[in-house]
């Protein structure tokens, strides 16, 4: 996470204390939301920082509409309020407002950054239960993504923004999971090109073998920083999955110590860090850990299985990873297999 963010977290701590909010469920049969089809309308919402261009949001209209899909926007898409898209009262009525639409079928955010954690306060999630949809997006949406599978009782998505790429890798994703309702397998891409052998997209495997549990996860800055909140999912059995961005490993390494602390590491089944972009120790940081030795440390131990470098993150190219969905994963290969559809 770059500095400006971890600016913005400082700066949250004026927002209201989630105080009150029931404690997530721990067990219970979770339903899936109904896949995409031709016409069906997708609601777009900005739940965190400000969409400073409003080319971005010409972007999703006519990349929707070139799937054959409507898309449906927030009233409140373009406010801003500093650095967060509009006031939480407004982004928590979009997100509200999307769910509680019959004529809306999915929910796709804009953009991340940071500003959902900020909404957990506001939003019903008993009106939301009642109205399971396609919730899509990654980052800052992880506060978004577990609280409403937590409390929600459906499957969430994390992957592409709006705002992404919507280049032909993540629209394969984006149709195969979300309209097709394949019970996909995911595996990075490798292509040599004009290398003897790939260099691109390539995993290291930390402990090898096999595992199946839920797939739970999402960035790892944010994901820690709801902990304690009670809004997030049991990790028994889970696979968790995490990713980042511009994060020195001395965070990553305090954050996945707040994971152990918390009890959440040795819960897991398996896991999978996906790519941390820009986290290298900085210039001059020669006594450094690097985020190898870091996942070493805590994830080794564990003796489950667990690999780095999943087409999950900040990156132009990503997986769409239901939450809560079973899954087998092999760490040896770097495979993520669903075990069932992730939509109905």
């Amino acid at each position: 996470m770059s500095s400006t963010r971890r600016e913005f977290l400082q700066q949250s701590l004026v927002a209201p204390e989630p105080v009150g909010l029931p404690r997530a469920p721990t067990g219970g049969a979770i339903r899936k939301p109904r896949r995409l089809t031709p016409g069906s309308v997708v609601g777009v919402v900005d739940p965190a920082s400000a969409t400073w261009d409003p080319v971005d949001v010409d972007i999703v209209v006519e990349s929707l509409a070139a799937l054959g899909l409507k898309a449906k926007l927030g009233a409140h898409l373009l406010d801003r309020r500093g650095y967060l898209a509009g006031r939480d009262e407004d982004r928590a009525a979009d997100v509200m407002a999307m769910f509680t639409d019959p004529e809306v079928d999915a929910v796709h955010a804009l953009r991340g950054g940071w500003g959902c954690a900020r909404l957990l306060p506001l939003l019903d999630f008993e009106a939301i239960a009642r109205h399971p949809k396609i919730l899509l997006g990654y980052s800052d949406i992880t506060a978004l993504l577990l609280p409403v599978f937590a409390r929600g009782g459906f499957v969430t998505f994390h992957g592409m923004n709006g705002a992404s790429e919507w280049n032909r890798f993540n629209v394969d994703w984006f149709r195969r999971v979300l309209m097709q309702g394949e019970a996909v397998t995911m595996t990075n891409p490798l292509q040599a090109g004009d290398q003897l052998v790939p260099t691109e997209n390539r995993i290291r495997t930390i402990t090898p073998g096999r595992a199946r549990g839920r797939l739970l996860g999402g960035n790892l800055t944010v994901l820690t920083t709801i902990v304690g909140s009670g809004l997030l999912p049991d990790f028994t059995d889970a696979i968790l999955f995490v990713e980042d961005v511009q994060e020195a490993p001395y965070r990553i390494d305090r954050m996945f110590m707040q994971l152990k602390l918390a009890g959440i590491l040795d819960q897991v089944k398996g896991v999978i860090f996906g790519r941390c972009t820009k986290c290298t120790p900085g210039e001059g940081s020669y006594g450094s850990l690097t985020i190898g030795d870091v996942l070493d440390d805590y994830l080794k131990p564990l003796k489950v299985p667990a690999w780095e470098g999943a087409q999950i993150g900040h990156i132009d190219r990503q997986f769409i990873m239901p939450i809560g969905v079973p899954a087998e994963i092999d760490a040896t290969t770097g495979t993520i297999r669903l075990l069932e559809p992730a939509v109905a």
